[in-house]
């Protein structure tokens, strides 16, 4: 009788074990999965951790941020610039009208033909909501992108619409989330394709709104394509284990994230950008360093160039951040989309 209890203590201790696992491998992973023929083999798609072309191989971002909303009169030779430095793609500053020149169809066209032409893919972000907490500011980006439906159709394997940059400035991952989860779902309908990148809250800088209630953002899409961004500045980017712990927080729930826009500096503090991007290259993150040219108001210093031309690349940024041992010229590989 001594024995028999013994066995069904071991017994019932090893169903327990196997009920961990099973529910580990099928309960944690069971949001939406998408397989490697996503939009009919047509356009790029998340999967899991990775950002997959439309032919299913990884592509990890390397790429720089273009001021496009205030220096259209650039855009021509800022983009051949920017792809000679190796770059696979450009974020491009848009705007909806609500603080700036609103960009017209045209426009937006323009700026996708020439990543196409300059062989990078792009991605097209609304300004105009930056740090903004109103959600009528983020309904707005989206509609802009409702708007543009028709324009972004066909470009599905090189573009990707960030929704809005940085909305949301305060560190509150549940109204940030409560506002993300409202407008996807609209894009969709609207028969927009695209993968979709949401950045996080708290000026793009509060990873752990991500980390809190990016799987909830993440399954507002009915399409399952949706990513994350975060920036990196001294907020999020000023220690090892912070730039750690941030990016950390999300591929450990099976989400895709890249850094949207770092710097070397910033008005609040020194980031660890070289640990970052060393960090990015060893975990097949993406990054983009903000920007190019055209910064002003106290920031000149993230300029990555003095010209248009990218002739004279700043020592302190530039260089590191093109040049550099992880830098773009090195850890950089085209999209598929254009081979």
């Amino acid at each position: 009788m001594k024995y028999k209890r013994i066995l069904i203590f071991i017994s019932i201790g090893i169903l327990a074990v196997i009920g961990v696992c099973l529910g580990w491998l099928f309960g944690c992973n069971s949001r939406k999965k998408v397989s490697t023929t996503y939009n009919g083999g047509k356009g790029m798609y998340v999967d899991g951790t990775i950002l997959r072309n439309a032919d299913g191989s990884a592509f990890v971002m390397r790429g720089i941020n273009h001021a496009h909303c205030w220096y259209q009169e650039q855009d021509e030779v800022a983009f051949e610039a920017i792809a000679a430095t190796g770059a696979n793609c450009i974020r491009i500053v848009c705007s909806d009208g609500d603080q700036w020149n609103a960009d017209s169809k045209d426009s937006i066209s323009t700026v996708l033909e020439l990543a196409k032409k300059n062989n990078m893919v792009a991605i097209l972000e609304i300004h105009d909501a930056t740090g903004k907490d109103e959600v009528e500011k983020l309904e707005r980006a989206a509609e802009f992108w409702v708007e543009n439906a028709d324009v972004l159709q066909g470009t599905e394997d090189y573009c990707i619409v960030n929704i809005a940059n940085e909305w949301y400035g305060s560190w509150n991952a549940d109204k940030w989330c409560a506002g993300y989860k409202k407008v996807i779902p609209g894009l969709r309908e609207a028969g927009i394709e695209n993968v979709i990148m949401v950045d996080a809250a708290g000026w793009g800088q509060y990873g752990r709104s991500i980390r809190k209630n990016g799987i909830e953002v993440f399954e507002a899409d009915p399409n399952a394509n949706t990513m994350f961004s975060i920036h990196m500045y001294s907020m999020s980017g000023r220690y090892e284990w912070l730039i750690r712990y941030n990016l950390e927080g999300v591929t450990k729930q099976n989400l895709c994230v890249c850094v949207g826009e770092f710097g070397y500096t910033h008005s609040d503090g020194n980031v660890k950008e070289e640990y970052l991007m060393k960090y990015c290259a060893e975990h097949d993150i993406g990054t983009l360093a903000w920007s190019f040219k055209g910064n002003s108001g106290g920031v000149e210093y993230l300029d990555l160039s003095r010209d248009w031309e990218g002739k004279s690349l700043t020592e302190q940024w530039g260089v590191v951040a093109i040049e550099g041992e992880y830098g773009i010229r090195n850890t950089s590989k085209q999209s598929s989309a254009f081979k």
